[in-house]
């Protein structure tokens, strides 16, 4: 599914103003258009509301404010292998625990050092990335990638015993709740580092070359540094979302989290495009 342009996005919030206050009708004969909403056309079937679509109570208003952190099992209208670079997860929105990519590749089909695997799509990009790292003697390895619910589970369930539930929250995703579970996202550490630490990541050459360069090709820190009331977790400076590099670049030039620009550019634009105007 191809990236909505911000253009895109005006002109579904657009059509979106217009439908909503217009009296006309149409026949019953007569073929309902394609809508376009900034993420394709859209025909006459896909604009029926999702089966897992957020109840009216709960539905995000055009321009409402971030949601808060608040834990919850809601799951994500946009659960299809197909929709992981507009996915949004949070301590309320969460994959199904069937979901588990079927092109998962290692990390080393990329060239780079490190355990785990991702998605196909990613491959080519975190190559590029790697290269250009390499180039600036910033060298990462891959410390962590693709974890399946299972997985995550048994990930949350350890910080929940060194941290307690509340710490944990902060620090790690509950089980389908993870970017991870995506297949699109990394933990990395610099080439070569045997610590078993995260933190220090961010002061690490390769730390700092990441933090400026990867949304070039495709990559997002989700959780930067003094975010944690947007995020909801706290800085991890080696936690990188593929989401591609036109969303990428839009996050960046935007100043936005990638939770935040998720919530404007996709979770209330679509749904109410798709499910209250259609």
């Amino acid at each position: 599914m191809r990236r909505p342009s911000r253009a895109a996005v005006a002109v579904a919030l657009a059509v979106g103003a217009v439908l909503a206050g217009s009296q006309q009708t149409t026949t019953a004969a007569a073929p309902a258009p394609a809508l376009a909403t900034g993420h394709g056309v859209l025909s006459p079937a896909d604009r029926a509301p999702a089966a897992n679509a957020l109840p009216a109570a709960r539905r995000p208003a055009l321009g409402a404010r971030l949601p808060t952190c608040t834990v919850d099992d809601v799951r994500t209208r946009f659960d299809r292998l197909r929709d992981w670079e507009q996915t949004m997860l949070d301590h309320e929105r969460r994959l199904p625990s069937s979901y588990a990519p079927r092109d998962l590749v290692p990390v080393s089909r990329a060239g780079v050092a490190g355990v785990g695997s991702v998605r196909a799509v990613v491959v080519k990009d975190l190559r590029a990335m790697a290269r250009a790292a390499r180039k600036a003697d910033a060298a990462f390895a891959v410390r962590s990638a693709y974890r399946s619910h299972a997985s995550q589970r048994a990930t949350f369930a350890r910080w929940t015993r060194t941290l307690g539930y509340e710490g944990a929250l902060r620090a790690s995703a509950r089980a389908g709740h993870s970017e991870h579970q995506l297949g699109t996202t990394v933990d990395l550490r610099a080439a070569g580092s045997t610590s078993s630490r995260f933190a220090g990541f961010g002061s690490t050459k390769a730390g700092r070359w990441t933090a400026k360069h990867a949304w070039r090709y495709g990559f997002v820190m989700s959780y930067p540094e003094g975010k944690t009331a947007k995020t909801c977790y706290k800085f991890e400076p080696w936690h990188f979302r593929y989401v591609g590099r036109e969303l990428a670049r839009d996050v960046h030039e935007s100043g936005l989290t990638l939770r935040e620009y998720l919530w404007r550019n996709v979770e209330t634009v679509r749904f109410y495009a798709v499910a209250d105007v259609g």
